[in-house]
């Protein structure tokens, strides 16, 4: 007799790459051209590529180690089977740390923005309730599920692309390649400013926290998995890229040093971009624009928390136990923003280093533990090797800009 059991139809490969490029491409983006200016093209075009490289290898290493248990099984399960406890909770304290920071920073800083939008519509509200609103809306669509957030962050990706092309499009068609291309002056070398750029890079490339989700959602199907993070950080990657060449490409490296004394956020580098832009409601689509950036990594950050925070606590995949971690995920972070808003800004700086152990150390480690346990792949050790160099190499930039032994472009 013919089996009539029907088998549930793979996801497509578009709807995991649009997690990964939504949570990795956020209104972060626009720092890269002026924490980069120091190095200058070459020095970002190539930390970019090995960036993108090594994040891409540890993403996929900490995937084949998840294949090994069942769905749903996050970062916490493997590392306390496969590491043992200690490695679990110092590794589990980076997550909530660096997961929770992103949370409770886009709280705080999108709460304002969205306050004002609101209000423009006649919709009298404050501060704390606009942020009340903002959570509960990204929330519900966290606790739906995987699906739910593939389909909003594909909207807010498109949406994203199409406005950064008609915002930045036309600098493409005026870049001074002599000046991209151009040798330090004498005296001058760009390579020192270079180590202290790597720890921004592997932040742009941060998605690791939606790998579980991916796990279940695409049934454990190593294929569509891998196919959806070279999609999605490729697509990052092009962005980035996009977005370096059209910057440098109309301003030469003398112009971002005072860009960088104007504060080096996107008010100041759009200023001195002003000239080279005839793209008419500048502001309004660049008010759209971070609208959409903002609640496209809000929501791929958000989600990786909820995957890490239902498997450490063990919580069934049911509409009443994602509620009480959605309230787990959201809560915590909504509050310390009502009532310490600014105080992200303290730790903030510390993400850079948690994030390097949790999102490289780990998954390499990992990596190296499974091939003891379970069948070998030769392949994969040149991979562990490589993305823990790049862990060791980006602690390294790190302690020494701490300590404030690198050069910093621009500073008074």
């Amino acid at each position: 007799m013919m089996d009539t059991t029907l088998v549930r139809r793979q996801p497509s490969v578009w709807w995991g790459a649009m997690i990964i490029c939504g949570t990795v491409v956020g209104a972060g983006m626009f720092t890269l051209p002026v924490v980069m200016a120091g190095a200058w093209f070459g020095w970002a075009l190539l930390l970019l590529a090995v960036s993108w490289g090594a994040m891409l290898l540890s993403g996929l290493l900490f995937m084949g180690v998840s294949l090994h248990y069942p769905p749903g099984a996050g970062f916490d399960t493997l590392t306390k089977d496969l590491l043992g406890r200690g490695w679990a909770a110092i590794n589990g304290l980076s997550i909530l740390f660096v997961l929770g920071i992103l949370t409770y920073a886009y709280i705080s800083a999108s709460g304002p923005v969205y306050q004002q939008s609101i209000s423009q519509l006649g919709v009298p509200v404050s501060t704390a309730e606009a942020k009340i609103a903002l959570t509960l809306c990204v929330a519900a669509v966290v606790w739906l599920g995987t699906r739910g957030v593939s389909r909003l962050m594909t909207f807010c990706v498109l949406a994203k692309i199409l406005l950064l092309i008609l915002l930045f499009g036309g600098l493409l068609t005026q870049v001074d390649v002599p000046s991209l291309l151009s040798p330090a002056a004498p005296g001058e070398r760009y390579w020192p400013y270079a180590l202290g750029v790597l720890p921004f890079c592997l932040a742009s490339f941060g998605y690791h926290g939606n790998i579980t989700g991916l796990v279940s959602y695409y049934q454990r199907n190593r294929s569509q998995i891998t196919r959806a993070l070279l999609l999605g950080t490729g697509m990052s990657l092009a962005l980035y890229l996009f977005w370096i060449t059209s910057t440098m490409g109309n301003l030469p490296r003398s112009a971002f040093p005072g860009i960088i004394r104007e504060g080096g956020d996107i008010a100041a580098l759009l200023a001195a971009l002003r000239e080279h832009l005839h793209v008419r409601a500048l502001s309004l689509l660049m008010s759209v624009f971070s609208h959409f950036a903002v609640i496209a990594s809000f929501l791929g950050v958000t989600a990786g928390l909820f995957d890490f925070i239902a498997d450490r606590l063990g919580y069934a995949d049911t509409p009443r136990a994602r509620l009480k971690t959605a309230a787990l995920t959201f809560l915590p972070p909504l509050l310390a923003s009502l009532f310490w808003p600014h105080g992200f800004v303290a730790a903030i700086g510390f993400a850079g280093l948690f994030a390097t152990l949790w999102a490289v150390i780990v998954p390499a480690l990992l990596a190296w533990r499974a091939q003891q346990r379970f069948q070998p792949q030769p392949r994969v050790l040149p991979a562990i090797v490589l993305v823990l160099l790049f862990g060791v190499l980006n602690i390294l930039a790190w302690g020494l800009s701490w300590l404030g032994w690198l050069p910093v472009f621009g500073a008074a």
